[in-house]
């Protein structure tokens, strides 16, 4: 297993070696182990949590929020895979709710017919993304 220093970790995550000590003194991240000289060792988990880190500020998101979300994941599975997609999952489930709350203000604005066509639409193409996930979650449960 490969293990990073802070500065290879940073230039692999494509961040600062301050913001992987603000990351860590927050509990965002954890060094996996020290050197005998006490550097900090972090393993590809990091990397991976690193990146999702990121992912999720360009989404606008608290580091707070951050924090719960990754918790919360971590918690669900050690998996890293599994996870990690079900972190991308939220991730994504939680952008289409930021962009419906900006389509409400358009929809209003629409005529009442097209604005049942539309939202028709849309309720047909979520229910099949929801029996889609519900299928999925149930079938790796068994």
């Amino acid at each position: 297993m490969k293990l990073y220093r802070i500065g290879e970790l940073s230039k692999a995550a494509g961040v600062s070696e301050r913001t992987i000590d603000y990351y860590t003194k927050l509990g965002l991240i954890t060094p996996e182990q020290r050197t005998q000289k006490n550097y900090r060792l972090y393993n590809h988990e990091t990397l991976s949590r690193l990146e999702r880190i990121i992912q999720m500020k360009l989404e606008k998101y608290s580091l707070e929020e951050i924090k719960q979300s990754l918790e919360k994941w971590s918690s669900v599975s050690s998996n890293e895979q599994v996870t990690s997609k079900l972190n991308s999952l939220e991730i994504h489930v939680q952008q289409l709710e930021r962009e419906m709350n900006e389509l409400k203000p358009l929809l209003q604005d629409m005529k009442p017919t097209h604005q049942r066509k539309v939202v028709a639409g849309l309720l047909t193409k979520s229910a099949a993304c929801m029996e889609a996930l519900k299928i999925l979650l149930e079938s790796s449960m068994m």
